[in-house]
């Protein structure tokens, strides 16, 4: 893993890690909150507001 540090101070990671990471929060949400449960408002919203931006092509 590579990352890379801004002039600001911030860190950066690669792509790879970033999907990576991704992969294994949804892993974890997928274990923790059962088909069969409701997704709290306000992850509903998010997950909402992903798709959406997914049908745009967006991050």
């Amino acid at each position: 893993m590579q990352n890379q540090i801004t002039r600001d101070g911030e860190e950066h990671i690669d792509r790879a890690t970033s999907a990576a990471i991704c992969n294994a929060i949804g892993e974890r949400l997928r274990r923790d909150i059962g088909p069969d449960d409701a997704l709290p408002s306000h992850l509903q919203m998010l997950v909402d507001q992903m798709q959406r931006q997914d049908e745009k092509g967006g991050r």
